[in-house]
């Protein structure tokens, strides 16, 4: 007979009985592992996200800093010639660096405001500087760079610190230029040997010839009432012709910080623009004018002629006035008509448009923008104001403006202002006359500060800042920058 038979996993029992348990052990160490990558990548993801922090902290400094100088208008004197540049981004206690500082600190990084900032300046493949006006002028500084380099230190970490580590740091840097585009071709951040243009957004349409008012080629004042005048940028090369920085409203060091009016080439009432001077000229006044033209302004000023406002209505968003578009571009921004520095395009003026006492466009419009209620004075009427009497100038709010109702107006400056406007600048050596559209060259652009704008279409503004091209001798030019401002900012790969 037969033993029964024994089944096979009779004989593998006391060997499986030793491996009993043995998962548990594998599992245990398998979530060890698991949870350190879990623990490690959370670490990770924390230092890439305050790393991001950082870079974006970095950027909006030194794009603050480039801002607040393209206001001041240094980059007007390219040589500091009047030595104020050391007043905007002169060491750590300076308008520019103290923007770029309080911008990062404002900043957090890993919930906690950067421990270390350093903001340095250069300009032309110089060495960077914290302060400026250590930069070497002798070739001209255009285009100024500010680089801003900042740490979060002892960065707090979650899982890692089993291992001993009780923090990391994180370091971002970040370099802005502010690009003035004046002769560009020669000097510069990069020598390319063509001028880089500039397409600046809500052109005020004011077409202003090519003349200083204050800077006559013989003594006196210029045109009509001396020697002709010279201009406010070169054509050859873009370069501002008088470059400096006045006090005053006057050109005793530059052109920066003129004072003068701005007049529409036109008739008094009726008629049409560029009867008056053909083509425009500066400081039109006499005795004889006087007494019968009343709309006219003493010396110093220039005439203006309307620029031609395209696109599809409505041209200017927004716009607190309603009206044509010539007016609407005033009170508003006009980002249909493209003015283009450094390109012979088809810009033109409207010489049908009759801003003046014809239509009162100008008033209207400029009333409108910088909160002007009374143009029968001259003095402010709610409007902002501009102190030129030591540098930087500085502007004050008006009772008009919606600062003042948190008591600020007339009493702590701003930086910013609806009566800081672009306007383009045209090669006025060809004659400009009659009826209907005329084209012109755009050559530059001035920014300028409005004071105030009486019944008859005078406007009164001061230089801020100004920037030229090459378009009248017809070299190549280089892809446009845009930006709300002549003088824009950007942010550039670090040197």
């Amino acid at each position: 007979m037969k033993p029964p038979a024994i089944r096979r996993s009779h004989y593998l029992l006391p060997a499986r009985r030793e491996e009993h348990g043995i998962t548990m052990v594998l599992v245990a160490i398998a979530m060890v592992a698991i949870i350190a990558m879990a623990a490690l990548s959370i670490d990770v993801v924390t230092l890439y996200l305050a790393k991001e922090e950082a870079q974006r902290a970095a950027d909006a400094a030194a794009l603050a800093a480039a801002r607040m100088i393209s206001l001041s208008g240094i980059t007007g004197d390219p040589r500091n010639s009047t030595g104020y540049w050391g007043a905007i981004c002169g060491g750590l206690g300076s308008p520019a660096s103290q923007a770029a500082s309080a911008v990062a600190t404002q900043s957090t990084v890993g919930s906690i405001a950067p421990s270390v900032l350093n903001v340095n300046y250069s300009a032309g493949g110089s060495a960077p500087t914290p302060d400026c006006s250590k930069l070497t002028f002798t070739s001209g500084v255009n285009n100024p760079l500010v680089t801003v380099q900042l740490t979060r230190a002892s960065l707090p970490t979650f899982f890692s610190r089993i291992w001993g580590n009780t923090g990391n740091s994180v370091s971002a840097t970040a370099t802005a230029e502010v690009f003035n585009p004046s002769d560009s071709g020669n000097v510069g951040n990069v020598v390319t040997g063509t001028i880089t243009p500039v397409q600046p957004r809500c052109v005020k349409p004011w077409i202003v010839p090519n003349k200083n008012p204050l800077n006559p080629s013989v003594g006196g004042f210029c045109d009509q009432t001396g020697g002709p005048c010279n201009t406010l940028v070169g054509t050859a090369d873009g370069s501002i012709t008088n470059g400096g920085i006045s006090l005053g409203g006057t050109s005793a060091n530059g052109v920066i910080g003129e004072t003068f009016w701005l007049e529409p080439d036109c008739t008094a009432a009726g008629g049409t623009c560029g009867l008056r001077n053909t083509p425009p000229v500066a400081n039109y006044y006499s005795a004889a004018s006087k007494g019968a033209q009343r709309f006219l302004k003493p010396p110093p000023s220039v005439e203006y002629l309307p620029g031609e406002t395209r696109g599809v209505a409505p041209v200017s968003v927004p716009s607190c006035s309603s009206g044509r578009p010539y007016e609407e571009a005033i009170a508003g921004c006009d980002q249909s008509t493209v003015y283009q520095c450094g390109v012979q395009s088809s810009n033109q003026v409207d010489l049908n448009e009759n801003p003046g006492l014809g239509t009162k466009d100008t008033m209207s419009g400029v009333k409108c923008l910088i909160h002007e209620t009374d143009q029968t004075i001259l003095a402010p009427s709610g409007q902002d104001a501009l102190d030129v009497t030591a540098f930087p100038f500085q502007i004050f709010p008006g009772t008009n403006n919606p600062l003042a109702k948190a008591g600020l107006a007339g009493t702590t400056p701003i930086t910013s202002s609806p009566s800081i406007v672009s306007l383009p600048i045209y090669d006025s050596t060809n004659t400009i006359g009659g009826t209907g559209t005329s084209p012109v060259t755009i050559v530059g652009f001035l920014q300028v500060f409005i004071n105030w704008v009486d019944q008859y279409g005078n406007v009164k503004v001061t230089v801020l800042n100004v920037a030229g091209c090459s378009n009248g001798s017809g070299q190549p030019v280089g892809t446009a920058v845009a930006g709300s401002s002549p003088v824009p900012v950007r942010l550039i790969t670090p040197p």
